[in-house]
């Protein structure tokens, strides 16, 4: 079983940028699918991102394509959500979401905070 701990949050000006992390302990890394999901004030989790087992894959949410950038290290058991040009609309809670291969059996992060100011 894997266990996740999601850093990097914080407050940002609109326009600005942050970069996310997710250590992953507990479990063989390269065997998760990783993705993050952000939850806003009053809204139901969304989808932000995920990459493949090796990295080589990505895919994103339309809100946030050619903004965010999702990479994993596997060395370091490591996820990052690259976050550019941040608007106020992704101020969430961002969660770290590990999709084991082939069971699907999934975990997740307590999540950071993303607040961006206008």
């Amino acid at each position: 079983q894997v266990q996740l701990s999601e850093s990097g949050g914080g407050l940002v000006q609109a326009g600005g940028s942050l970069r996310l992390s997710c250590a992953a302990s507990g479990g063989t890394f390269s065997t998760y699918r990783m993705g993050w999901f952000r939850q806003a004030p009053g809204k139901e989790r969304e989808f932000v991102a995920v990459i493949s087992l090796g990295g080589g894959n990505t895919y994103y949410a339309d809100s946030v394509k050619g903004r965010f950038t999702i990479s994993r290290d596997n060395a370091k058991n490591t996820v990052y959500l690259e976050m550019n040009n941040l608007k106020p609309e992704d101020t969430a809670v961002y969660y770290c979401n590990a999709d084991h291969y082939p069971d699907d059996m999934e975990y997740w992060g307590k999540g950071t905070l993303v607040t961006v100011s206008s």
